[in-house]
């Protein structure tokens, strides 16, 4: 799959910079999809740190799918800018991206 326009650009900015000699950290974000290992759950979201994301889910700091842990990761995709993971986390809200998940998903993992 060819890169987006916006992943072209941040790819030259960033090969730019380290000629330059410039050191920076490259942030990438995630959606996610983790999956209730005990119950028909599956809950959607977006955050930069994957794995401490999972962790805080399995340690019931989100409170309102507190009841339905422990947590595995079903799917992810990263994402240069928090606003591509976001728009796609809400896609994967919608009926159309329920859809998508179902197809890519085992089917042990469709909720």
């Amino acid at each position: 799959m060819p890169a987006r326009p916006n992943a072209r650009r941040l790819l030259r900015a960033i090969s730019a910079g380290v000629r330059a000699g410039i050191e920076f950290k490259i942030a990438m974000y995630y959606a996610y999809v983790i999956r209730s290992i005990n119950h028909d759950f599956l809950y959607k979201g977006h955050c930069e740190i994957i794995l401490k994301r999972l962790n805080e889910h399995n340690s019931g700091m989100t409170k309102s799918i507190r009841g339905h842990m422990p947590f595995e990761m079903a799917y992810f995709e990263e994402f240069a800018t928090r606003e591509e993971a976001i728009k796609r986390e809400k896609y994967f809200k919608s009926a159309a991206g329920r859809r998508y998940l179902k197809k890519k998903l085992p089917p042990y993992f469709n909720g």
